[in-house]
C-alpha cells in the first residue's frame, strides 16, 4: 500500500491464482541447490561458458573457414589475426583448464568416497533409476491448497503472514529453501533427500514465525512484517 501500512488481514485463505509467468523457470532454478556442488556449477557457469565458446567457435568457422578454426582450436596452427586469436586463447586455455578441472573434482570425489561414507548413506542401495530420476523441485505452494495436513501452515504463511499473496508468499519460500540448503548440514545428502529434510525444516520454522505475523524474507529485505490482529 502507499501508505505503507500493512494490508488487512484477509479472513480466509484464497485459492492460489495464475502463477506469474517464469515462476516454473525461477523455482527450477533455485532448486539446483540440492545438487552437487560440480552440478551447480555446471549449471550456473558451464552454460554461459559454453556458449561463448560456441558462439566463437561458430564465428570463427564462418569468417575463417571450419578445417581452419578447428587448427586453431587444436593449436595445430597459429593464429594470424583477431578472431583466431581468440579462438587459440579458448582452445589452449579455457577448454583444457576447464576439462581438468572437473576431471581432477570428479577423481578426488571418488576418491574420498571410498574411504568416507556418510551415516545418511549407511546401508542404503542407489539403484540405477535412482541415478536417473531428475531432481526435484521446491515445493510449489499452490499444489498444497486443500490438502489437510498443509493447509494450516498455508493458512499462517500465506494469509497471515504475507495477507493473502501468493505470488510473494511462493517467491519468499523459495528463498528461505534455496538458502537452507547452502548450509553444511545439508552437504552431505543427496539431492532427493536434502531438498525433502531442508523443507520439512523450513516448513516448522516459518509456521511458527507466520503465526505471529513474521516472515524471515521480509525481515531481512527490511519489508514491515504483518501484524496479527
Amino acid at each position: 500500500m502507499s501508505s505503507g501500512l500493512p494490508s488487512p488481514l484477509p479472513p480466509a485463505l484464497t485459492p492460489p491464482g495464475r502463477a506469474p509467468r517464469g515462476t516454473g523457470v525461477r523455482r527450477a532454478f533455485r532448486s539446483r541447490k540440492a545438487l552437487s556442488g560440480l552440478t551447480q556449477w555446471v549449471i550456473d557457469w558451464g552454460v554461459l561458458i559454453l556458449v561463448v565458446v560456441a558462439a566463437v567457435w561458430v564465428a570463427a568457422g564462418f569468417a575463417w573457414g571450419w578445417a581452419p578454426a578447428y587448427r586453431v582450436f587444436t593449436l595445430i596452427e597459429s593464429p594470424v589475426h583477431g578472431l583466431p586469436w581468440a579462438a587459440s586463447v579458448i582452445g589452449w586455455l579455457l577448454v583444457p583448464a576447464i576439462i581438468g578441472g572437473v576431471a581432477g573434482h570428479v577423481i578426488a570425489t571418488r576418491i574420498r568416497s571410498v574411504k568416507e561414507i556418510s551415516p545418511n548413506n549407511l546401508f542404503k542401495k542407489r539403484t540405477w533409476a535412482d541415478r536417473r530420476r531428475l531432481p526435484s523441485l521446491i515445493t510449489k505452494l499452490g499444489a498444497l491448497f486443500h490438502k489437510s495436513e498443509q493447509q494450516q501452515f498455508l493458512d499462517a504463511y500465506v494469509r497471515i503472514a504475507h495477507r493473502g499473496d501468493w505470488p510473494e508468499a511462493q517467491d519468499h519460500w523459495e528463498i528461505v529453501v534455496r538458502d537452507a540448503l547452502c548450509t553444511a548440514e545439508f552437504a552431505d545428502l543427496d539431492r532427493t533427500e536434502a531438498l525433502r529434510l531442508a523443507e520439512s525444516l523450513c516448513r516448522e520454522l516459518a509456521w511458527l514465525l507466520a503465526l505471529s505475523g513474521r516472515c524471515l524474507v521480509c525481515e531481512a529485505r527490511h519489508t514491515p512484517p504483518a501484524t496479527t490482529p
